[in-house]
């Protein structure tokens, strides 16, 4: 009787992340770490445009996206000398706690664009089996957070003191750009995966309990400037898709054989802006940038090397491309449709500037957010196969450049730009 009283409490104690009515968002990109949400986008149900926010609230400068996992909203910004992890009640914004430490407001080595980010850049990654969040700072500290314990710090480490990290090198005939860590932990089964880029790899596994090293990848590129590795399976065998700051490189993650490599693809780009992540979809990926390539790649992958499919003059430079019922699509500048097969231009429309994400919701409609607090609502080729079509757009909705990730998860909408101004809409 005891050990099922100590059972039922441990179930109940994981409650909020495994019972929630709504999908939840734990994860860089969603809950399938691909921009597509099994949630509705609210149109026929007349909620855009979208009505005033239901609240706001300032959680600190950075790129970094939310999180929202049963009800809680996680997020990571900076202010005067500290990163603070913030953790809201989703449905009113009221804090429910919130931890700090020191930190700088750029990474060590900062060189360039200093005027157009500052704060952390790595969006959290939560473990719903344990409720611990792991975050990753500008600077390389490296926490995990246990959030059924007022975030409590588990173990944290410094990625530039641990692994000696130099500053990331030059890459073409431009100038240097180090915008310190911007990748996001990955947890792949006990692993946590870290982009670190040191001589001892690229790719570098830790305990998610404890932060001890498990295994270093053969690949020793300097790390790139996106959101990290990707998980994916090639012929059966669990891999990670990483874009360095010189390959987009796949490594294997199965037991006896972690951290070898299976396919390099060599793709450097000016100013070290590989920025936009790798895209995946079985065992394919897609790459892209602007800069010396203004191209999208996409590659075969296969447990013998990469293959290159197509290539096509239509860049991503700041957005992950989203793959979805034989279309691609991505906000940059405009928004683009492209054919998955043969990567032909369907449709392009919109100005949504530089800085900019897409999401791809149940009832098929595209949700973007860019510029300077630009929210639109734009069908996908399953309704509108042949032309850009707008259903909805909506203007200065935020104080500046919308770099973080736009969250849609339980009906509410979740938009925030670098300088931490947090927004939450209704969406039914």
């Amino acid at each position: 009787m005891r050990q099922f009283a100590l059972v039922l409490l441990g179930l109940l104690a994981l409650a909020p992340f495994r019972m929630s009515g709504a999908e939840d968002w734990p994860h860089w990109r969603g809950a399938q770490r691909s921009g597509i949400v099994r949630e509705d986008s609210g149109w026929k149900a007349g909620k855009w445009p979208v009505g005033a926010a239901l609240w706001g609230k300032n959680v600190g400068k950075g790129g970094t996206s939310p999180l929202v996992v049963g009800g809680r909203l996680y997020g990571l910004g900076y202010a005067e000398g500290k990163d603070t992890v913030y953790c809201l009640d989703a449905t009113t914004g009221k804090e429910v706690w919130s931890v700090q430490y020191d930190c700088p407001q750029y990474g060590r080595f900062k060189t360039g664009d200093e005027g157009l980010y500052s704060g952390p850049s790595s969006t959290p990654e939560f473990d719903p089996e344990t409720g611990c969040l792991y975050t990753l700072s500008t600077d390389g500290d490296l926490n995990c957070w246990d959030t059924q314990d007022k975030g409590r710090k588990v173990w944290g480490i410094n990625l530039y003191d641990k692994y000696d990290v130099p500053q990331r090198p030059k890459i073409g005939r431009q100038a240097l750009r180090d915008y310190g860590y911007t990748s996001s932990p990955l947890i792949q089964g006990d692993s946590l995966l870290v982009e670190v880029g040191s001589e001892l790899g690229n790719l570098i596994a830790l305990s998610r309990k404890t932060g001890k090293q498990l295994w270093t990848s053969e690949n020793k590129d300097p790390a790139g400037h996106n959101a990290g590795p990707v998980p994916m399976t090639v012929e059966g065998v669990p891999c990670a898709a990483t874009l360095t700051s010189r390959h987009l490189h796949v490594t294997r993650l199965d037991k006896g054989n972690e951290g070898k490599t299976i396919a390099e693809y060599i793709w450097e780009t000016d100013f070290t802006n590989n920025i936009a992540s790798p895209a995946v979809h079985e065992n394919f990926v897609l790459i892209t940038s602007a800069y010396n390539h203004n191209a999208l790649c996409k590659l075969k992958i296969e447990l013998t090397g990469a293959t290159k499919v197509w290539e096509t003059p239509h860049p991503s430079k700041i957005c992950t491309p989203v793959i979805y019922n034989g279309h691609i699509y991505w906000s940059w500048r405009t928004l683009k449709c492209l054919d998955w097969e043969t990567g032909k231009l369907q449709w392009e429309g919109g100005k949504f500037g530089d800085a900019g994400s897409c999401l791809i919701t149940s009832d098929s409609r595209l949700i973007v957010w860019g510029g300077s607090g630009k929210l639109g609502l734009v069908d996908t080729a399953d309704q509108s196969p042949k032309s850009y079509r707008e259903l909805s757009l909506q203007d200065g909705l935020a104080a500046t450049d919308a770099w973080p990730h736009v969250v849609l998860s339980g009906g509410r909408l979740f938009c925030k730009d670098w300088h931490g101004n947090l927004k939450c809409y209704a969406l039914k």
